[in-house]
């Protein structure tokens, strides 16, 4: 009874103790994962934790550079200074040496760097509330602190180690093996995943290729992978799009067709794919579409004909009245 008081108080008090003596830094313990992909050069990294959007202040990335996990009492400049010594052409090792040899809370803190190589390296602080530890190996880096258990960091580390597969769905089976181990004796709350290209495109919006956070939710990581495949579908959207504006219809078919695949339900991914269907000739097939879909939403019915002038859909007027019936 004693030892459980004394938990309860040490994890109610830890918060204010955070505030007091080091310097208002976010309390975010949690566990996660640092990856590489030798295959593609992506990186990322992944995070779970009973905090409110820890996504916010644990992940950061850069493409061509790394991934940074800050954790535990977040010192958040770890992250954009770990980015900019990485881009100084430090090794991770290094990064990490020089990052918590600054640091006066370095005991409180957990830290995990890796490089566009696939270098890894981190760092748990010696008073990191137990059980706290880390793992680096091959092309990773697994960390953890406030744990249930010590099975934790190691489930992941095994998880990601025998996954094939996208770096983004290896990352995410190697939290859900962490919380399936155990976790965050608090429970949880939040979740992140981000993953960054290898090398640099010189632009912004294409070097992202997966950025997902859940805020707060009962059941953060069942939400990360509900909002991933919800992603992978849209990456089929999106590709079909740009079939369409370089006209290859073939090419816009097969992706508006992935995408509804996964989500038949969806009535944007089968609206599109109707209009492929119909710009490809083949409205035996896209008019019993066209008419479920306008039989569910008959916004879907007046936005068909402004499709006309843009090019986006290509059929002459006698098949346009067959879709509009």
């Amino acid at each position: 009874m004693r030892a459980k008081i004394l938990l309860m108080i040490i994890l109610f008090t830890l918060p204010v103790f955070a505030q007091t003596y080091l310097r208002n830094e976010p309390f975010a313990h949690t566990y996660s994962i640092v990856a590489f992909d030798p295959q593609t050069g992506d990186m990322g990294v992944a995070v779970q934790s009973h905090w409110f959007s820890v996504g916010t202040i644990v992940s950061w990335g850069e493409a061509g550079v790394g991934v940074i996990a800050t954790q535990s009492f977040v010192n958040a400049s770890f992250g954009p200074r770990g980015l900019a010594l990485l881009k100084q052409g430090k090794s991770p090792q290094e990064v990490v040496d020089e990052l918590i040899k600054s640091d006066e809370g370095r005991d409180f803190r957990q830290l995990a760097v890796l490089d566009s190589k696939g270098r890894a390296a981190s760092f748990t602080g010696a008073k990191c509330i137990q059980p706290a530890g880390n793992i680096v190996g091959e092309n990773f880096s697994v960390q953890a602190n406030l744990m249930l258990n010590e099975k934790v960091w190691p489930a992941m580390a095994e998880s990601f180690k025998n996954s094939k597969g996208p770096l983004a769905e290896r990352m995410l089976a190697a939290l859900e093996a962490a919380e399936k181990s155990g976790g965050d004796i608090r429970g949880k709350q939040s979740a992140a995943l981000l993953v960054v290209r290898g090398k640099s495109t010189g632009n912004i919006w294409e070097d992202r290729l997966v950025d997902l956070r859940v805020d707060d939710h009962s059941e953060p990581l069942v939400e990360l992978r509900r909002l991933l495949t919800v992603h992978r579908a849209y990456e089929h959207m999106n590709n079909g799009d740009l079939a369409v504006e370089k006209n290859d219809m073939d090419k816009a078919m097969a992706e508006y067709s992935s995408a509804m695949k996964m989500f038949p339900e969806n009535l944007e991914m089968k609206y599109w794919t109707a209009v492929a269907l119909a710009n490809k000739g083949n409205i035996s097939e896209a008019l019993p579409m066209f008419k479920e879909i306008f039989s569910k939403n008959n916004n879907w019915k007046i936005l068909t004909p402004r499709l006309l002038p843009s090019g986006l859909l290509t059929v002459d007027e006698k098949t346009l009245n067959e879709i509009m019936k």
